[in-house]
């Protein structure tokens, strides 16, 4: 797990380190280099090739910025690279990437003018980018969701930043043909920021965030895209908003979030029934940290806990 950038207790951060959940010792941390690393800043966004992090825009410090890095975990303490800087698009944030297996596809987010639902694709063997198309694109919006499904990438929710609600409206991408079509909004969930998305193989699981900026939610729906259709989901155990979520192979399990718990549940789509996590030995209550799934076991790490950050976290096994 490759954890880089954000906010710290004394102000955005550029350094990063590795966590090998495998390496003896156990709970072996590595610093990740900071030469020629991306300057300090906050929501960026990064995505894992398979064999190297690209981390692009974000917030520098009250400017938006349209740089971004790659960094190679090899050789002790790893090697960055800068991203070539032609992409055309305006310095953002609270935007979304995809990683599709060759390209990483940038979309919206939050401009100095506003929110913005252009983007562009950046091929890594070629430190090339090229402008996707906004012929059918998704409204403007901010703090969405984006998921792959190998084929394309299906966009949701988020904030258009009109101070007249959140969206239950989306879009699905297509690289191949830089084409755009649009997602049903019949039995969406309503309009909201602070949820999750994620991809099981056949469906995007939209779950939990807000919908009026204050209440934390315990609902959400299936969507289909062979279909075009939305399917309900049961309610949750739990409610929240800026949570995580992680997809098993079998259960989505969401922990943490702005509920200030540290409490969570999986879901089960085969059957469509949750289940709550145990709260034994599990990390402290906290919100705006990461998760990611290992393949066996889901690893939690950093986030705030309103007294400030903590570099703490622990690992699930379902």
């Amino acid at each position: 797990m490759i954890v880089w950038g954000g906010v710290e207790n004394l102000g955005l951060a550029n350094t990063g380190a590795r966590y090998d959940p495998t390496r003896m010792p156990s709970d072996s941390w590595v610093s990740t280099s900071n030469v020629a690393a991306p300057l300090p800043r906050t929501d960026h966004t990064a995505v894992w090739t398979g064999t190297e992090m690209i981390v692009w825009g974000g917030d520098v410090g009250g400017t938006f910025t349209s740089t971004g890095g790659r960094y190679t975990p090899t050789g002790g303490a790893g090697t960055w690279k800068t991203t070539s800087n032609n992409s055309g698009l305006v310095g953002r944030r609270l935007h979304t990437a995809v990683w599709t297996g060759a390209d990483m596809i940038v979309w919206g987010g939050e401009t100095t003018i506003g929110a913005i639902n252009d983007g562009a694709a950046y091929r890594p063997a070629s430190d090339q980018w090229t402008r996707i198309s906004l012929s059918g694109a998704p409204t403007p919006r901010f703090a969405h969701t984006a998921i792959w499904t190998g084929t394309e990438m299906i966009i949701w929710g988020g904030d258009p930043g009109t101070g007249l609600g959140f969206a239950n409206t989306g879009g699905r991408f297509r690289l191949g043909t830089n084409d755009w079509r649009g997602v049903s909004v019949i039995g969406a969930p309503s309009g909201r920021i602070g949820h999750t998305a994620i991809w099981t193989g056949s469906e995007m699981i939209v779950w939990g965030g807000t919908s009026d900026g204050t209440t934390a939610l315990n609902d959400g729906a299936r969507y289909d895209p062979a279909t075009d259709t939305w399917r309900p989901m049961q309610g949750a155990p739990i409610s929240r908003t800026g949570h995580d979520a992680v997809w098993t192979g079998t259960e989505m399990i969401v922990w943490g979030g702005d509920n200030a718990d540290n409490s969570g549940a999986a879901y089960n789509p085969a059957h469509d029934t949750w289940r709550l996590l145990t709260v034994t030995n599990a990390p402290s209550p906290r919100s705006g940290q990461t998760a990611v799934w290992t393949g066996g076991e889901m690893i939690v790490w950093g986030g705030g806990d309103g007294l400030g950050f903590t570099s703490g976290g622990g690992r699930y096994t379902p």
